[in-house]
C-alpha cells in the first residue's frame, strides 16, 4: 500500500481523484488538504458520506510529509512551484495536475501564466506524464507533470501522424470543445447556467493557455517546429472534451493506411480506443472513463482527426491517477476500470 495525499480537494479535479483512489485497491489517502476550504469530507463533497473520516485543511507541509509517500496537487496555476519543492525537498513524489511544470521554457511559462517561475531546478527534473508517449520516463519520475485536458486529447490525436508524417505536413488547425467543469468550480458569471445552458461560444481565441504545450510536445516528436492553430468553445454539458483536427497536407493522404498506422501505434495502450474507418467518437461513450477515442478520415490531401475524452478523467484525474500505477509499478488501468 502506497499513502497518498490530495492538495486541492475542495475542487472537481481533486474530488475525481478522492472517487478513484478511495476504490483503488494498492491505495491509503492519508492527508486532504484545499486554500481555504475546511472541515469534514463529507461536509465538502456529501457523496463521500460515510466513505471516508478525512478532515480537510489549509495545506501544512509537515503534515503532509509525515502521512504521505506521494502528494497530488489539484491546485490552480502557478499555486504548485509554491509547494513542490518542499515535498521534493523531503523525498515525496509528486504528482503536479496544474501547469507550472508542463512548460520546459521558463519564459514560455510566464509569458502565458503572467508569472515568473520561481522553481526551475524542479522544472528541469519534471517528467510530462502522458503515458502512451514516455511510460519509461514516467517510471522514474519524482515529480510528474500531468497534461493539461485539451492537450492530452490533441497530442494523442497527433501523435502517430506527426511523429511520422512530418514534411508532409503543412497546417494542423484543432477545432475545440469542452464542457463547463473544464473551468473549474470557481463561481464565475460566465459559467453560471443561465449563461451556459442553450449556448455556444469560442473562447480565447488563437490565446488559449494549452496552446504552447501542444506545440512543444508536437515539436519533440516531429523533431521540428510544429506551431498548431488551436481554437477553445464551450459546450452546454458538464463534462467531456471533443476535438477536431485539421491536418492540411502536401500530398494526398491515405485513408486505410493511416488508420492502419495509427493501430498499430496504439496497439498495446489500454486506454485510446482508434475507432473503425467512417466511425466517428461520441462524448457519451466516454464521458466518466479514462479512454481517449479517436475517429480518422481523409479526402485528397486533407486528413480529419476526431478525438473525444472525459476532462475531468483522462484530461486530468484518471490520467494522474495512471501515471501513479505506472510509478509505482501497478497495473496501469488499476483503480481506473469500470
Amino acid at each position: 500500500m502506497i499513502n497518498v495525499g490530495i492538495v486541492g480537494i475542495s475542487g472537481y479535479t481533486g474530488k475525481f481523484l478522492l472517487k478513484i483512489l478511495l476504490n483503488h485497491p494498492k491505495v491509503r489517502i492519508n492527508y486532504i488538504a484545499a486554500g481555504s476550504t475546511k472541515g469534514k469530507l463529507e461536509e465538502i463533497h456529501p457523496e463521500f458520506i460515510g466513505k471516508s473520516d478525512l478532515v480537510c485543511d489549509e495545506f501544512d507541509l509537515q503534515k503532509a510529509t509525515d502521512h504521505c509517500d506521494v502528494v497530488f496537487l489539484a491546485v490552480p496555476h502557478t499555486k504548485s512551484i509554491e509547494i513542490t519543492p518542499g515535498l521534493l525537498k523531503a523525498g515525496k513524489r509528486v504528482i503536479d495536475l496544474s501547469a507550472d511544470y508542463r512548460l520546459k521554457n521558463a519564459d514560455t511559462y510566464q509569458a502565458w501564466y503572467e508569472k515568473a517561475h520561481t522553481d526551475p531546478q524542479s522544472l528541469a527534473q519534471a517528467v510530462y506524464g502522458l503515458p502512451e508517449l514516455y511510460k519509461e520516463d514516467i517510471k522514474n519520475a519524482r515529480l510528474l507533470a500531468n497534461p493539461g485536458c485539451y492537450p492530452t486529447a490533441a497530442i494523442l490525436a497527433l501523435a502517430p501522424f506527426v511523429s511520422t508524417q512530418t514534411r508532409n505536413i503543412q497546417t494542423i488547425v484543432i477545432d475545440a470543445k469542452s464542457g463547463v467543469s473544464g473551468a473549474g468550480r470557481k463561481a464565475t458569471l460566465s459559467l453560471h447556467f443561465c449563461e451556459v445552458n442553450e449556448n455556444f461560444k469560442a473562447y480565447k481565441v488563437l490565446a488559449h493557455q494549452h496552446t504552447p504545450e501542444i506545440n512543444q510536445c508536437l515539436s519533440q516528436l516531429a523533431q521540428d517546429n510544429v506551431d498548431v492553430t488551436f481554437v477553445a468553445h464551450l459546450l452546454p454539458i458538464n463534462q467531456g472534451i471533443y476535438e477536431t483536427i485539421y491536418v492540411h497536407c502536401g500530398q494526398a493522404v491515405n485513408a486505410e493506411k493511416t488508420h492502419q498506422l495509427y493501430t498499430k501505434f496504439y496497439k498495446t495502450e489500454p486506454f485510446v480506443r482508434v475507432l473503425p474507418l467512417g466511425q466517428q467518437p461520441e462524448i457519451k461513450n466516454i464521458v466518466n472513463t479514462n479512454y481517449c477515442d479517436i475517429g480518422l478520415a481523409a479526402k485528397g490531401n486533407l486528413l480529419v482527426i476526431t478525438a473525444s475524452i472525459d476532462n475531468l478523467v483522462k484530461g486530468a484525474a484518471g490520467q494522474a491517477v495512471q501515471n501513479m500505477n505506472i510509478m509505482y509499478g501497478f497495473p496501469e488501468n488499476t483503480g481506473l476500470t469500470q
